[in-house]
């Protein structure tokens, strides 16, 4: 495996340093700057994503995982989950362009957009990629004339009628309507070798997953009876990034666990994978962002008075971010950030009613309201926590003001766990379909092991 990482992209820290010390000491730095301009900075902690990718392997053990390179395209982002020897779902050329830049061989890139432009097509198919996905007549047409050699996926719709985001609304096949595309396909001659779903982020019930894995069972038995060779599973995302998440990850690994074993027993030749996003980066990310401006606001409101007997009023922050840079979560996750104050106030201060607003001159960049905070000044500093997915590189759906500066972070310690795998698979790189034991008694699959043929049998 390619050492991708080196001592050079991140700041070591030890252990007992925490994200939020090297926060202040940068904060301060950033307040003492000559400059009257202070921009937002993020501060990366990649030990939180070696962390989050051992729990993985720990609870989901039959599946490889591939990173979504669409939630957070951050050079070290990048680097890390490729030392960890992960494979890399890309929605367009720029995401694929991205990853090969770094090193990423074209056999751990899945092409995972069902619905893609044919210059792209084209890419795909003159750089390598062979693993793309579909779930139209249109786009197997497409691929039939820019990339016959390709490995196709069907893209199966689910219900995720649960679900914060609902892809299910714009991609996937009905199954009634699967077995007329995995004719078309092998009457195009169009190699068919899977099948993927998403039940859409932020689903709330872990049977969902249960429900697709025994949906793509039947469509195996599809494919496996008009000839396709079907050994590919794809799980999607939707996994949570968050600890305080509604369900927890550990109990969608055990429902996908027990689906595993009951539709695709191992040993049968089936290598499963899966898209994650926010899992790997929502809680890696801490934003610090300074305030550029305010106002006080007098409420009439008589009978209301604040704690200290004064008249009431709410205070106006206005910052250098909003809802259409990195606090976009608002917009689409329905998400209230709730900020961490960089001066811990005294007990003694009083709280006022409090709203957070972005740079953009309209009523809509409206970061957070309904706030209680002890008086704040322009220059002081507030931190958010969990701020990963869809907040900087191409996963940023506007962009802010201007890019934000990151510092990555990482404990000797994760990087030392690196370093050992890097080691391993280096001495054991002949070894193919060796798991690899981490020091941490964890195993780790580092390479695509493609088993024998599904062959279908009765579904219990």
């Amino acid at each position: 495996m390619a050492g991708y990482l080196s001592e050079s992209d991140f700041v070591m820290v030890e252990e007992g340093f925490s994200t939020r010390d090297l926060l202040k000491e940068l904060t301060l730095g950033a307040s003492e700057a000559t400059t009257d301009e202070v921009a937002a900075f993020f501060v990366a902690d990649l030990g939180a994503i070696v962390r989050k990718h051992f729990c993985f392997l720990k609870c989901l053990p039959r599946v490889r995982p591939f990173y979504a390179v669409k939630c957070n395209s951050s050079p070290g982002v990048l680097k890390v989950l490729a030392q960890l020897g992960l494979g890399f779902s890309c929605a367009n050329k720029a995401e694929m362009e991205l990853v090969q830049h770094i090193g990423v061989p074209a056999s751990k890139i899945i092409y995972a957009n069902p619905c893609k432009q044919i210059a792209q097509i084209k890419y795909a198919a003159k750089h390598g990629i062979q693993l793309l996905s579909f779930d139209n007549e249109m786009e197997l047409a497409k691929v039939v004339k820019n990339h016959p050699s390709a490995k196709m996926v069907l893209c199966i719709a689910t219900d995720d009628s649960h679900s914060l985001s609902r892809l299910s609304l714009k991609f996937g096949v009905s199954l009634k309507s699967c077995r007329h595309l995995l004719e078309n396909a092998k009457k195009s001659h169009v190699e068919v070798v899977g099948v993927s779903f998403h039940v859409g982020s932020g689903c709330p019930d872990p049977q969902a997953y249960a429900q697709s894995i025994a949906d793509v069972r039947l469509v195996f038995e599809m494919g496996t009876e008009l000839g396709h060779k079907m050994h590919v599973l794809d799980l999607g995302g939707g996994f949570p990034g968050t600890e305080g998440a509604k369900v927890r990850f550990e109990e969608i690994a055990s429902v996908i666990n027990s689906a595993l074993d009951l539709y695709f027993p191992e040993g049968c030749g089936v290598d499963v994978l899966a898209e994650l996003g926010r899992y790997y980066v929502t809680s890696a990310f801490t934003v610090a962002v300074s305030i550029t401006a305010k106002k006080e606001v007098l409420l009439d409101q008589p009978g209301r008075e604040e704690e200290n007997g004064s008249t009431t009023k709410t205070i106006v922050y206005h910052l250098d971010e909003g809802v259409y840079g990195i606090f976009n979560s608002v917009l689409f996750d329905n998400i209230c950030p709730t900020p961490i104050l960089q001066k811990k106030p005294s007990t003694e201060q009083p709280l006022y009613s409090s709203s957070l607003w972005g740079p953009a001159v309209d009523g809509c960049d409206c970061v957070a309201e309904g706030l209680w905070l002890p008086q704040l000044h322009v220059g002081d500093w507030l931190v958010f926590d969990n701020m990963g997915a869809y907040t900087v590189g191409m996963g940023s759906p506007f962009g802010g003001t201007q890019a934000c500066h990151i510092t990555y972070a990482m404990s000797r310690v994760a990087w030392e766990a690196l370093r050992r795998q890097l080691m391993a698979a280096e001495q054991e790189d002949d070894a193919e379909g060796v798991c690899k034991p981490l020091s941490c008694g964890w195993e780790i699959t580092d390479t695509l092991c493609v088993g024998p043929v599904f062959t279908p049998a009765s579904i219990m």
